[in-house]
């Protein structure tokens, strides 16, 4: 690095406010034209950045997409967490976990279609991310249904779990229902109950 590129370069403070202005850019890009349709110049117009700063936290639009569905995801696992209290049967942490998840997802319609319909743009990539995320989701519930007496899920049944409320997602996005994920508290509680309570 000559000492034009040191004098130049960000303080890590404009980093971090940089790179979280671009995930924005992206998910309000995405919003508005699709991924396939969004240019790395929609991305910095909307992050009010310039192009120099994109290519200095991304390589590719593809890239800045990835790390937008893998913040969002984090701060979901996050709330999921939060939402868990050990000392509650698992059925009502089930209930907890679940009602807090969709009101997070719901909070943001327009990062909810990112999430879960502009991530599969990418192919492979975006599905290894996806599938990456949703094996986390399904430890989560592995290990909810677990305690307090309940059935502890294999991994690959609390996965199937995961699916199936995907699935009532993605059709609720596709419905324009985004916004009132609420009522799908109940199927996919149920959902979970029916494969985790003992027998």
């Amino acid at each position: 690095m000559t000492s034009t590129d040191t004098a130049f370069s960000e303080s890590p403070e404009l980093q971090h406010a940089h790179h979280y202005r671009l995930l924005e850019g992206m998910a309000k890009a995405v919003a508005a034209k699709g991924y396939a349709d969004t240019t790395i110049a929609d991305i910095v117009r909307e992050a009010a950045v310039s192009r120099r700063s994109f290519y200095e936290h991304f390589a590719t639009k593809a890239d800045c997409l990835i790390a937008l569905y893998e913040s969002a995801s984090e701060q979901a696992l996050g709330v999921l967490s939060a939402a868990v209290d050990p000392l509650q049967p698992w059925q009502t942490q089930v209930e907890h976990a679940v009602t807090a998840y969709l009101d997070f997802l719901a909070q943001d319609p327009v990062l909810l279609k990112t999430l879960f319909v502009e991530i599969l743009g990418l192919g492979l990539t975006g599905l290894a991310v996806r599938r990456k995320v949703n094996a986390q989701i399904a430890s989560f519930v592995a290990l909810a249904t677990g305690s307090d007496g309940g059935a502890r899920l294999s991994p690959e049944l609390a996965l199937a779990v995961v699916g199936g409320i995907n699935e009532l997602i993605l059709e609720a996005v596709e419905q324009d229902r985004s916004s009132d994920l609420r009522a799908l508290v109940a199927p996919a509680t149920r959902l979970v109950r029916a494969v985790a309570e003992p027998r």
